[in-house]
């Protein structure tokens, strides 16, 4: 659906975006991370036609950003992070308004707005004023403006930027149900939104990409060890690093804290080995009791740490 190549932009000496490629499969939601300035607006501005690149390619749907701007900016909805509304026209004077620049057919409008009003939840506050609206409803209304010539892509720069918890998740709701439909690139600085909606997630730092993939596959791909915690009684520390010295691949052992015959302690190993059996095996052994058993996981915070941080 979307291909870019060695995608550059300079704003004069400085870089914001450097020789990036990737593609977009049809019907995928796509999450551009990185921290501020790591060139992710720039990216979408771009991809959305709305500047030009200093070098490199688009291709959308077999369309040249170069040659056919115009067609590409056809097949997209854009909801950059501060939503262009006109704060003093009710909604539905809003999103008629949008619907005649779009050129919907006129026959058409009134059930285009109906339809856009069930999707982003708006039939209740139809006949208001945009200004009087609470910050998600703006964004809602933000996203019937960028869905109303029912475009094939949709861009969203920071959809759920300034929004409460319950705000967030009933936009990302509604992401996930036009997903089922449409392309959708978005970028978000919220991690967790991002592994609960997007298909695959991309990672832009200093302007280039430093990972690409699902959530699973990144944290297999940048997974550096295994970190078990265990809470254990009727022992002590000195005692369960004396016994755990002998199972191998172990490569240090940590404790978190102590509290009368009950320790905490960390189990750190290499990225490819399991080492639970061994470790329950030789806890089998004792006359312990064991009370917690977990394996650590890596989470997309721990990820996107890892892989934007200054040094």
């Amino acid at each position: 659906m979307i291909q870019i190549e060695s995608l550059s932009k300079y704003y004069n000496q400085l870089c914001a975006v450097d020789e990036i490629s990737f593609g977009i499969k049809k019907g995928e939601i796509l999450g551009l991370l990185g921290p501020n300035g790591a060139g992710k607006t720039t990216t979408l501005r771009m991809l959305t036609c709305f500047l030009k690149p200093t070098s490199g390619s688009i291709r959308v749907k077999g369309y040249a950003i170069e040659k056919h701007a115009l067609e590409i900016k056809r097949l997209m909805g854009y909801l950059p992070e501060s939503a262009p509304l006109y704060h003093d026209m009710l909604v539905f004077d809003y999103l008629n308004y949008v619907a005649n620049i779009r050129g919907v057919p006129k026959n058409d409008k009134l059930p285009r707005i109906k339809e856009l009003g069930e999707i982003c939840g708006l039939h209740n506050v139809m006949h208001q004023p945009i200004s009087e609206l609470s910050k998600g409803y703006k964004q809602r209304v933000g996203l019937a403006h960028a869905m109303m010539n029912d475009p094939e892509v949709l861009v969203l720069d920071e959809p759920t930027s300034g929004l409460d918890p319950n705000q967030i998740v009933e936009i990302r709701d509604i992401i996930k149900q036009i997903g089922k439909q449409k392309t959708i690139v978005l970028s978000t600085h919220i991690l967790s939104e991002a592994e609960a909606t997007c298909d695959r997630i991309v990672i832009i730092n200093r302007g280039k990409i430093v990972a690409d993939g699902s959530t699973e596959n990144l944290k297999k791909a940048t997974k550096r060890e295994t970190v078990l915690r265990l809470t254990l009684e009727n022992t002590t520390f000195d005692t369960v690093s004396k016994v755990f010295d002998s199972v191998a691949g172990i490569k240090k052992i940590e404790k978190i804290q102590s509290s009368d015959d009950r320790i905490h302690v960390k189990i750190y190993g290499d990225a490819v080995s399991d080492l639970r059996p061994e470790i329950y095996a030789a806890i089998k052994a004792t006359d312990w009791l064991l009370l917690e058993f977990q394996l650590e996981t890596q989470t997309l915070e721990d990820i996107f740490r890892n892989l934007t941080q200054e040094n």
